[in-house]
């Protein structure tokens, strides 16, 4: 790419974001959106309804756990829907929000941001949003409600980041939280409470209603301490595209909480136009200059790195922002590449707030920060006619298929356990990082991000910390109804294409775990952080400076390892390997995964004669710590 300089790269991003601003000045008011809303018939009503129903008894993976644990029938409910329907005439059905109104409530019901009923033109890519965001600290006696950012452009009279929300349209701010809470699907209570808070200013219209009210009124003590009230009106836009999406097979390896994603790219727009501006850069073939202490990334969409500063010292900080990518190993290589040039003595790694993607990118990268042997976590589907339907028409499903044909004759709820990433690409790397490794997370992390945060958790890579008392606990893999179309031509399928551009989503096949939890579910749990943080006013006002100031002591009590092969030369038969270790008293060695020779080594460099190397294609050398494997590196060689 063209680099810009640091003089011409302001102007840049200042002229990119531009189409940013003025794709915001052209959002329209609630109620001129909807007077031109929805043109669905009857017959294309009965029609959703339907395909719902196939969905939800033919493959849904949760459905017996989640009418268990949140007492509903959403089986029912459909039924109940289209006998309705039944009854109704062109001439008397009711007004189409209505309609999308109950199904959506159906499909919330599960509280499974996977299985989701996505509505139609000309609801499908529009948000409603306020000027403004709203987070949560907790370090005083009760939570405060705090606005954070602003749209660019928007003023209100003593109205700024660090205000103070009291009360939302005259309820007291934490009960209107609580009443969000219980309209918006989240898999537990953690998970529930942050949607609350995040609903409250800007919400997907593919998976909601637009809100009721035309307008909130805010009232908030402002920077002086005054008590003030904001009058504001919803407003309707065009959000920004989503990611490219896989195509084949890695379409059917997705776990994603699509609506947590369309949020994730409204607050960009919103709040961070400079990304949209460094996408845009990226595409042009030009790299537009970072903010001190940061490493501009090829995919700004997905990743920020940056050097901070905290009181325990310098450290990387890498935030994952999501991993719906259309090549896993672009991910990961794009990881490597950001990792290798941030600090070595400890990293920082964010996955708050990312809702996931592509399974095989979180799971491929989980390899690079461990000295351990990835199990990839497997998958399950539900025992059901129609599943096994599907598995006996796509080759890729073969692994699944004995155990649902069995399943028939033992009466299994489930299939075997499989995993979706295979096992050798998730170790074909190995370990890259050798400093210690926190992860933070929140309760907006969902599906693979879940997946990665117990992966890391399950191989013991580091401390997990985090500022909810779980992950979202989204646990499986998610399926698009036109995807069964595309990929599985069954004979006198039952799935039909929807009007309109409706859509609907189904977790399809359930995650465990593995290691010390092994076959425990993802789904509804989550992941319990080793250490809990609890966000600050100073979190939430100054970068998050209290939160990775804990971070950073994390870091500061655990060693710095390294294990570094800088020279592998053959001689003789033998091999001879130069290496560089710290915090590493012996290392074993293996030539094509065989047993070679083990040696005790001290801090700096060594040299090791490997014998019987002739015709080795790798080389493998694992570091040791008191007994305990500590580091690891792998190395092609080159062949004689």
């Amino acid at each position: 790419m063209n680099p810009v300089g640091p003089d011409t790269a302001p102007e840049y991003l200042k002229r990119t974001a531009e189409p940013v601003r003025e794709h915001l000045s052209a959002a329209t008011q609630l109620q001129t959106f909807l007077a031109g809303a929805g043109d669905l018939t009857l017959d294309q009503r009965l029609l959703l309804v339907d395909q719902a129903l196939v969905l939800m008894e033919g493959n849904y993976v949760h459905l017996p756990l989640k009418i268990a644990m949140h007492a509903v029938n959403p089986v029912q409910r459909l039924r109940l829907i289209r006998r309705e329907l039944e009854q109704q005439t062109p001439e008397t059905m009711e007004p189409e929000w209505v309609f999308h109104a109950r199904m959506a409530q159906v499909f919330h019901s599960v509280r499974d941001l996977h299985t989701n009923y996505q509505l139609p033109e000309p609801f499908s890519r529009k948000i409603a949003f306020l000027p403004f965001r709203v987070e949560e600290c907790t370090d005083g006696p009760k939570p405060r409600f705090l606005v954070t950012r602003v749209t660019q452009g928007f003023s209100a009279p003593g109205f700024a980041p660090g205000v103070e929300i009291t009360h939302w349209s005259g309820i007291p701010i934490e009960q209107a939280v609580e009443l969000n809470a219980a309209r918006f699907a989240g898999s537990n209570a953690a998970a529930r409470r942050s949607r609350g808070v995040q609903s409250l200013t800007v919400r997907s219209l593919s998976a909601h209603l637009p809100p009721f009210e035309e307008w909130v009124t805010v009232s908030y003590t402002d920077t002086a301490g005054a008590s003030r009230e904001l009058r504001e009106n919803w407003q309707i836009v065009e959000n920004l595209p989503p990611m490219p999406a896989p195509s084949g097979e890695a379409a059917l390896m997705m776990g994603v909480d699509d609506e947590g994603e369309e949020i994730s790219r409204a607050n960009v727009m919103l709040f961070a136009p400079h990304v949209v501006a460094r996408q845009r850069a990226v595409d042009a073939g030009l790299s537009p200059a970072g903010a001190e202490g940061e490493i501009v990334s090829t995919m700004p969409q997905v990743f920020t790195a940056r050097t901070v500063d905290t009181p325990s010292g310098t450290f990387g900080h890498l935030r994952i922002h999501t991993f719906s990518v259309q090549d896993a190993g672009a991910f990961v290589e794009e990881f490597l590449r950001l990792v290798g040039e941030l600090p070595q003595n400890g990293l920082i790694l964010d996955v708050r707030d990312n809702g996931g993607g592509l399974v095989w990118a979180s799971e491929f990268t989980l390899q690079t920060l461990t000295p351990r042997r990835i199990a990839p976590e497997p998958f399950q589907f539900i025992n059901t006619p129609l599943n096994l339907r599907l598995c006996r028409s796509n080759p890729s499903l073969r692994p699944w298929l004995a155990s649902l044909e069995q399943a028939v004759e033992l009466g299994a709820a489930f299939s075997a356990a499989v995993p979706l990433t295979p096992e050798e690409p998730a170790n074909a790397i190995g370990q890259r990082y050798f400093g210690p490794v926190v992860l933070i997370t929140n309760a907006r992390c969902y599906s693979a991000t879940d997946m990665f945060a117990a992966g890391f958790q399950d191989h013991r890579i580091g401390t997990v910390l985090g500022t909810d008392d779980n992950t979202g606990a989204g646990g499986a893999n998610v399926w698009a109804h036109n995807d069964i179309i595309q990929f599985f031509p069954i004979p006198d399928t039952p799935y039909r294409p929807l009007p309109n551009g409706a859509g609907m989503r189904v977790a399809i096949r359930r995650s465990l775990r593995v290691g010390e939890r092994a076959g425990t579910p993802l789904e509804d749990l989550g992941v319990v952080p080793d250490v809990r943080h609890r966000m600050t006013r100073r979190d939430l006002l100054q970068g998050n400076v209290d939160l990775l100031a804990r971070a950073g002591e994390i870091l500061k009590a655990q060693p710095v390892r390294e294990l570094t092969v800088t020279d592998a030369t053959r001689a003789d038969g033998s091999l001879r390997l130069k290496l560089r270790t710290a915090n590493v008293d012996r290392v074993d060695v293996y030539l094509d995964r065989r047993p070679r020779t083990s040696v005790d080594v001290p801090d700096g460099q060594i040299e090791i004669t490997v014998p019987g190397a002739t015709g080795a294609g790798s080389v493998r050398v694992d570091g040791f710590a008191d007994g305990e494997l500590v580091a690891g590196r792998t190395e092609r060689l080159q062949r004689p």
